[in-house]
This record gives C-alpha cells, structure tokens and sequence, in this order.
C-alpha cells in the first residue's frame, strides 16, 4: 500500500494523530539538527544526511517505485520555491 493510498484510509481522529506525532517527530528532528550545528557540523552535511536518511527510510518502508511516484513532483516544487524559506517577492 503506498503511503497517499495509507493517509486517504485514516478517520479524522487518525489524522489528528499522525499530526501530533508530526509535530513530535519534526521537534526531535530539530533538536537533533541543532545539536548537530553546535558541535559544529556544517548545514549541508546535516541536510544530506538527513536526505539520506529519510529517503532510504521510505525505501525501505514502501519500496523504490512508491518513493520514485512520491518524490516525482519534487524538483518542480524545489524550482516554484516551496521549500524556500527567504524568497524575494518580485
């Protein structure tokens, strides 16, 4: 089953879940970040680790071709500036 197909089946009660536990996962990954940047560890290091992480993670959970259909949208929402955090407004 791929992850939309999973999310699509949950009750309103689930997804109040799963945002809790978003919000829980996002704080220890921020902490961990942080922890990573005080000890001196450069941002692009940790951003690649995590990349790698979290993609093999999900390979591993859904397989290639789930994480492949998942991620194909990903460059152009890169390039619309989706994950940008300091964008100029022109």
């Amino acid at each position: 089953m791929t992850l939309l197909k999973t999310l699509s089946a949950l009750s309103d009660e689930d997804h109040e879940e799963l945002k809790q536990q978003k919000k829980t996962a996002l704080g220890y990954v921020l902490s961990a970040w942080n922890d990573a940047l005080y000890e001196g560890l450069e941002t692009e290091l940790i951003a690649n680790a995590a990349l790698f992480k979290a993609f093999s993670d999900l390979v591993t959970i859904y397989g290639e071709d789930a994480v492949a259909e998942m991620t194909a949208g990903l460059a152009q929402r890169v390039q619309q500036g989706e994950f940008s955090l300091h964008r100029t407004m022109q």
